[in-house]
């Protein structure tokens, strides 16, 4: 998430930015219904995102493509641009759509846990939507299910009463850890798929590593971790042990600030 202000132009809203940025603003906030008259349209703009994100579901952001969309509603591809510029526009579009399901905090909570519950939420939509790791979080689309999550994570920390500079950068650290870890797992699932090899299967055919190079005396450390099983560990472990060891240093962090 990108914590720079925006210059505001002193002119009429509607001329600032660029026309396509404007378009798209548009699409996210107030996009066109159903017209009265005239001919009537085939497809809806929801109808539209909802194929994308069909079509990245089943076969990754690769496979998103105006063409790949069409042939999922059944219709030619350049039907599509009456309802988005293209596939950028769209995707931009399919991320706003799945933070939509995001859930939001029990206000009466203190900080930390709507923090985590901030967290868990992001968790839970990257496993429901793995396509989401193609996204960058420093250029997250304006969109209103974007925002409102953003808001009410900054909403969240600004509970602990940190200065604003610090409120904008615990939010980001938290969503960029579990976008993070999210990143790592779907990605070596997709491995796993895309070429028949899992992780395990990985790591045995290159086994003679450890009858060859590898040797106790060079690596301790690693052998140490190694014996004691500390290495197995689920995607769900590193989220809450990450997070855990964020939010104390951020009440570490408080506590400093409080008494200094």
């Amino acid at each position: 998430m990108n914590d720079e202000r925006p210059a505001i132009p002193d002119t009429d809203p509607l001329t600032w930015g660029t026309p396509e940025g404007r378009h798209m603003v548009r699409l996210l906030w107030d996009p066109p219904t159903p017209a009265g008259r005239g001919p009537k349209q085939k497809l809806t703009l929801d109808q539209v995102v909802e194929a994308g994100m069909a079509v990245a579901a089943s076969g990754g952001v690769d496979k998103l493509s105006m063409r790949n969309v069409a042939a999922q509603l059944g219709v030619g591809a350049m039907s599509l641009y009456t309802y988005v510029p293209g596939r950028d526009e769209l995707f931009e579009l399919m991320i706003d759509r799945a933070w939509a399901a995001r859930k939001l905090p029990d206000r009466s909570q203190p900080w930390r846990d709507q923090v985590e519950f901030h967290a868990r939420q992001a968790w839970e939509m990257y496993q429901a939507y793995p396509w989401l790791i193609h996204a960058n979080l420093w250029r997250m689309p304006l969109g209103p299910h974007v925002l409102d999550v953003q808001e009410d994570l900054y909403r969240a920390v600004m509970l602990t009463r940190l200065p604003y500079a610090e409120v904008a950068r615990v939010a980001g650290l938290v969503e960029s850890h579990v976008f993070g870890v999210a990143r790592s797992m779907i990605t070596d699932t997709s491995m796993s798929s895309n070429t028949g090899v899992t992780a395990d299967e990985y790591w045995d055919s290159r086994s003679s590593f450890w009858g060859t190079y590898y040797s106790q005396e060079r690596f301790p450390t690693m052998t140490a971790i190694w014996e004691s099983g500390a290495f197995e560990r689920s995607a769900g472990d590193e989220i809450e042990f990450g997070l855990a060891r964020l939010l104390d240093g951020v009440e570490l962090l408080i506590e400093r600030l409080t008494t200094s």
